[in-house]
């Protein structure tokens, strides 16, 4: 988590995206964004949704490890999921920390730290979709290795698609929105592949329609966030989006969201497929099994 001293937000309208450029930086460790989050989670009224927390290094410490330890030793105990950040563009030298051996030495104290502050949270690395072939393997490898609980694939690019059309195209930054959305896709795609459908992932980037949402379930995203749509629609974009959804796992044959993840690699699908059935046929009643046989 870090206290966000300035950001500069450059909507293009033309693309609907973003370009961002953020500093952000620990004030110390009882920064204002500890006080801040920590005045939330104990003093306004009880949360009824899902509370996850983002965390990220200080753009000027060299001990990564000790910032996201700190991170999850003061918020661990208020979120439901926590988020290791180490693909932000805009924090010099995080994104070396996809590397093999640095994301390895990273993930397993981390999961030390949840386990020791905040064992009931799920802990889940972010990266970037601008990622080699073989640094997707090596990420793949540290996160089954580890045992990580899941992925969040992906950040914002630093890639500028030729498909731009704002004249602010140039500027530096993270960018998001519906230029990021194919990218995005792929690298859950891959990212899905690579962990042989074994390891959650929460898909990001371009999601502004319901189709968007089924693509990134298709490509192996077991759920779905929302980011610069918010900006553009929203809260009532989630409603759409939801019923959009919806309708397309009907109109293709789809009983529930879990039905569809993965499905566009055949292979690991069906696999994961049949495991499903045998578990159900494990656990269900006499009655229950013969409809499922039906």
């Amino acid at each position: 988590v870090a206290d966000q001293e300035h950001q500069d937000e450059t909507a293009g309208d033309a693309d609907n995206q973003f370009a961002q450029r953020m500093a952000s930086k620990f004030a110390g460790y009882t920064s204002d964004a500890l006080v801040w989050a920590w005045n939330k989670a104990m003093v306004s009224k009880p949360l009824s949704g899902t509370l996850g927390v983002n965390l990220g290094k200080n753009k000027t410490s060299d001990d990564e490890v000790g910032d996201y330890t700190v991170g999850i030793r003061e918020l661990g105990p208020y979120a439901d999921y926590l988020v290791v950040n180490v693909s932000s563009p805009n924090t010099p030298g995080l994104r070396s920390l996809q590397q093999k051996d640095p994301l390895q030495n990273l993930l397993e104290a981390t999961i030390k730290a949840r386990d020791d502050f905040a064992p009931h949270a799920h802990l889940f690395v972010k990266i970037a979709p601008d990622l080699s072939k073989d640094e997707m393997k090596d990420v793949a490898a540290v996160v089954l290795e580890t045992g990580i609980d899941g992925m969040i694939v992906c950040n914002t690019t630093n890639s500028r698609p030729e498909s731009l059309l704002s004249q602010n195209k140039v500027e530096s930054g993270g960018l998001s929105g519906a230029p990021l959305k194919d990218i995005s896709t792929q690298c859950i795609r891959q990212m899905y592949k690579l962990t042989n459908g074994q390891v959650p992932i929460i898909g990001v980037g371009g999601v502004g329609s319901g189709r968007d949402a089924y693509e990134k379930l298709k490509a192996g995203a077991s759920l779905v966030q929302i980011y610069s749509m918010m900006v553009y629609e929203g809260p009532g974009v989630v409603s759409r989006i939801r019923h959009e959804l919806a309708t397309l796992l009907a109109e293709n044959g789809y009983k529930n969201v879990d039905d569809v993840v993965g499905a566009d690699n055949e292979e690991i699908y069906w696999k994961r497929r049949e495991e499903r059935v045998r578990r159900r046929m494990q656990e269900a009643t006499p009655n229950e099994k013969q409809i499922i046989e039906m």
